[in-house]
């Protein structure tokens, strides 16, 4: 005689787990940064009735290294683009939610970009906060070159020599003169005693190919998703200047699919200056 509760059970067991249907934000940090920084905006998410979840990128957070000396190499020198996006397709599909909003901040475009070029049908919207979206010159390093780029903060935070380290490298740790040169290209409306509790929480090694790396989309893939630029106004870290011309460049790949364009007052970090304001952005997009 047949066994109906070990019959249920069996069916149970080969379901595969429900499909989540809240609207949800995949948050992904830019250089040195990782998921804790993301803390506020989730908890504004959370309050407007939006699902957000963070992640570390491969060589930040938990992940990454210990503090080294200057010009000793990074044990995350070899961490390279693909590594990155692959580890945000990975948590795309670990989630299981339908069509989430992407989200990349700083250098974290990059990764987003090349993600939705691997796994369009994964997103349904992607969002840059200040982000690179490198489809003209293709990395970060390339835009780095123009005069447009160039806002006189920051020029002198990096230490050692990335042809020896394999990274970017600052020192979170630093004196206070330090910090407040960071705080001044970074996070220039955030308070100093406010910026802290940020500043001690990076990394201090980013890997040099998500600086160097070049990427490539198509308009059949990353160019057929619904995207979303929030263009901070004051950022001294990627120039207002830059963010326009990536927004002209991706828009001149796909004109029938341009960005949906923010204005932000402020900083390279709105997470930590306005998170409940970014949050509010990130929540309509969810939703669009």
């Amino acid at each position: 005689m047949s066994n109906p509760a070990a019959a249920r059970q069996a069916s149970q067991e080969k379901k595969p787990p429900s499909v989540r249907s809240e609207p949800t934000l995949l948050l992904i940090h830019g250089a040195w940064h990782n998921a804790q920084h993301w803390q506020s905006v989730v908890n504004s998410l959370r309050e407007l009735g939006r699902r957000g979840l963070a992640i570390d990128l491969p060589g930040h957070g938990v992940n990454g290294p210990a503090p080294i000396d200057h010009d000793a190499p990074s044990t995350v020198a070899l961490v390279s683009v693909q590594d990155a996006a692959m580890a945000v397709v990975e948590a795309l599909r670990a989630e299981r939610v339908v069509k989430p909003v992407l989200v990349g901040h700083s250098i974290g475009g990059v990764i987003i970009t090349l993600a939705a070029e691997l796994a369009p049908e994964l997103i349904g919207h992607l969002v840059y906060v200040s982000g690179h979206a490198p489809i003209g010159l293709k990395s970060p390093a390339a835009y780095a070159q123009l005069p447009e780029w160039r806002t006189g903060y920051g020029d002198k935070l990096f230490i050692g020599n990335p042809a020896a380290t394999g990274v970017v490298r600052i020192d979170p740790s630093g004196d206070t003169p330090y910090l407040e040169a960071l705080r001044q290209a970074y996070y220039n409306d955030v308070a100093f005693d406010d910026f802290l509790p940020f500043a001690r929480a990076l990394t201090a090694d980013l890997p040099l190919a998500f600086w160097i790396g070049e990427i490539a989309v198509t308009k059949e893939r990353w160019g057929r998703i619904p995207r979303t630029y929030v263009r901070c106004t004051l950022d001294r870290a990627l120039s207002p200047a830059i963010q326009s011309m990536m927004i002209r460049e991706a828009d001149e790949l796909t004109p029938e699919n341009r960005f949906h364009v923010i204005d932000l007052p402020s900083s390279h970090s709105p997470f930590a200056s306005m998170p409940r304001k970014l949050a509010q952005i990130l929540a309509d997009a969810a939703v669009d």
